[in-house]
């Protein structure tokens, strides 16, 4: 059955950041929002893959959106490219949050779990960024 909550996408340049993160998420929110993380280049290093990420997406996908937390440049650079390559139908329902990585997922798939829109799950998120 497909959910009604946004997904959540955690992109990392380290394969166990991305895993740690994804994990704490689940035992934080339970399987309430659907979820996937990605994270090292297609070598094993660090780094980020665009087509880990499109996996990724799809994943985690919801008709409610999807919301991508990154750690570094190169992610969000990455993830924009995914976002780009996603049907345009898609492509609206799929943002970015500006928010740090472990925080910023367990908040954004707690705003999740509860039937938040994609844009307060982002917003929610973001308000843990410095300003």
């Amino acid at each position: 059955m497909a959910s009604r909550n946004v997904g959540i996408v955690i992109v990392s340049h380290s394969p166990d950041v991305a895993r740690g993160t994804a994990d704490m998420v689940r035992q934080m929110v339970g399987e309430e929002v659907p979820l996937a993380s990605c994270g090292g280049d297609t070598d094993g290093g660090l780094g980020t893959s665009v087509e880990s990420i499109l996996s990724a997406i799809d994943a985690a996908w919801s008709e409610a959106g999807v919301a991508i937390l990154v750690d570094l440049g190169g992610a969000e650079t990455n993830s924009e490219m995914a976002i780009e390559m996603q049907p345009e139908d898609r492509q609206q329902r799929i943002a970015i949050c500006n928010a740090p990585i472990v925080e910023g997922a367990v908040i954004a798939a707690t705003e999740a779990s509860g039937g938040a829109s994609l844009d307060i799950v982002r917003r929610t998120a973001e308000e843990l960024s410095p300003a």
